[in-house]
C-alpha cells in the first residue's frame, strides 16, 4: 500500500491543519479510494475511529492516520 507522503511522518501530519473529524470524502481522499469503498469498509468494520452522528459517518483523524501508518509496508531504507 502506498502511503501518501503527507501521512508518512507524524511531523508532516502535525504541520498540516487536519480537522479533528474527517468526512467520508476526506477519508476517501486520504486512503486513495472511493467514497463507496469507504462506506463498504465501515460496513465491514475495517476502519478505526468511526463516529456516527445520526446518519452521518465521520472519522477521528488521529485514529485513521495511525491506522494508515500501521498498515504501511516498511520502505527499503528502513
Amino acid at each position: 500500500m502506498n502511503v501518501p507522503s503527507i501521512v508518512r511522518s507524524h511531523a508532516a501530519t502535525e504541520k498540516h491543519d487536519w480537522p479533528v473529524l474527517l468526512t467520508v470524502p476526506e477519508a476517501a481522499h486520504l486512503l486513495r479510494t472511493t467514497t463507496r469503498g469507504v462506506y463498504a469498509m465501515v460496513e465491514r468494520r475495517q476502519l478505526p475511529g468511526v463516529v456516527r452522528i445520526r446518519r452521518r459517518v465521520l472519522f477521528r483523524t488521529e485514529a485513521l492516520l495511525d491506522w494508515v501508518l500501521q498498515k504501511s509496508a516498511p520502505s527499503l531504507e528502513e
